[in-house]
């Protein structure tokens, strides 16, 4: 991580002194209504300009993010026209000379492959063409060549050759965030596919169990049940929307509980205290209900099955700009050191990767400051406190599910 930060401030430094050098371009004496010395205000445009062209960036690198960023990058740069390709196609150009466009690609093969600038001369007929001088600066990612930034102007220039390969670095860097994400969310979608598979295979067995167990001493029972198992499963198992409602986990737990309760009996007996107005609140998909398998498990854990019980009390209250859901059981609990571990991916023992899973996308979706809330110790029960924003640009419900 240390490594990246270093990256990262050496690829912010350069987009200062590209400040600079276009602050000494564009330098006026008139005033410039308190932001200081004409150059310290170009400085800032130069990053508040780059700050703009970043978000589109961090999708990665394609047509619609390319076009979103250009006319920014070619503004930190002055040039009269800039273009960003791929390794088969100028993405965008911005400015003048797009009829440069084929003959800027024939001559990129050499720095595609070898990931070096170059500047070069165009061949135009065109009087008034005001573009003929490219200079090339490729992006690279973990030594891999994804494109490159074409700077074009009038006439060759020293300076713009190495403000383009500072600016290519740090769009360098908004690629390389972007794999991360991606990565990220890979390992996110991963991992709620352990959970699902996780939840297939013990569950569905213990469930079809207890409900055949009923189907001639209780048929009535038996229905009901198999209707919870096909609720909750249909739940678990959906394919569209990363995110869903409280009020749907909610009615998961419900149906997952349901069935729980049919095996265990009065051995485990839970507690709900749910406010009406957070019912609506988006929130992660499949990020309760793990918690509650968590409480179920070392709820009961270790205890004499005659004789042994455990109590879960489930609560979701309004916080004002949150919903705070708390999740506590009276079971065996945890040691810190070990929940540690868990949570930092160091081991993983039955059932820790949901606690991981669902600790890292709260932190992912919301920052750091919305992870897990953890208060437990060996024999004490453990309680667990999430908070949930009641709103978070990009994160919406996908609807609910309904009986077929």
């Amino acid at each position: 991580m240390s490594g990246f930060l270093a990256g990262l401030c050496v690829a912010v430094l350069p987009v200062l002194a590209a400040g600079v050098w276009l602050g000494r371009r564009t330098a006026r004496p008139q005033s410039l209504g308190g932001l200081g010395t004409p150059v310290e205000h170009a400085t800032f445009e130069t990053l508040h300009t780059a700050s703009l062209a970043a978000p589109p960036l961090r999708a990665g690198l394609t047509e619609e993010t390319a076009r979103k960023s250009a006319r920014k990058l070619r503004s930190l740069l002055g040039t009269d026209a800039l273009c960003l390709t791929d390794r088969e196609q100028v993405l965008v150009w911005d400015g003048d000379g797009d009829h440069h466009r084929t003959e800027i690609m024939e001559r990129l093969a050499d720095a595609l492959d070898t990931g070096r600038g170059e500047a070069f001369r165009l061949t135009c007929d065109l009087l008034d063409c005001s573009v003929r001088w490219a200079v090339v600066a490729p992006f690279t990612v973990d030594d891999r060549v994804h494109g490159a930034l074409v700077a074009c102007a009038p006439r060759e220039s020293a300076v713009l050759v190495r403000a383009a390969g500072e600016v290519a670095r740090w769009v360098s860097v908004q690629l390389e965030l972007a794999d991360l994400d991606q990565s990220r969310t890979r390992l996110i979608e991963a991992e709620i596919r352990a959970l699902r598979a996780q939840i297939s295979p013990h569950f569905i067995f213990n469930s079809l169990a207890v409900i055949a167990s009923f189907v001639r001493t209780d048929p009535e029972r038996a229905r009901e049940l198999l209707l919870e198992f096909a609720d909750f499963t249909r739940y678990s198992f959906r394919r569209h929307g990363d995110f869903t409602t409280l009020a749907d986990e909610l009615h998961a737990i419900d149906h997952y509980l349901a069935l729980v309760r049919a095996r265990f009996g009065d051995r485990l007996s839970v507690t709900l205290q749910i406010a009406p107005e957070v019912l609506p609140v988006a929130l992660p998909f499949l990020c309760l209900q793990p918690l509650v398998e968590n409480a179920v498990k070392h709820g009961l854990e270790g205890k004499a099955v005659s004789s042994g019980k455990c109590h879960i009390q489930i609560s979701a209250q309004d916080a004002g700009a949150e919903a705070l859901v708390v999740i506590e059981d009276d079971g065996a609990g945890m040691d810190p050191g070990l929940l540690s571990r868990i949570l930092a991916r160091e081991v993983s023992p039955s059932g820790g990767i949901g606690l991981s899973n669902v600790d890292d996308r709260l932190r992912q979706v919301y920052g750091d400051d919305y992870g897990l809330v953890i208060e437990t110790a060996t024999g004490a029960g453990m309680k667990i406190t999430v908070r949930i924003p009641k709103y978070q640009p990009g994160v919406h419900s996908a609807g609910r599910l309904t009986r077929e």
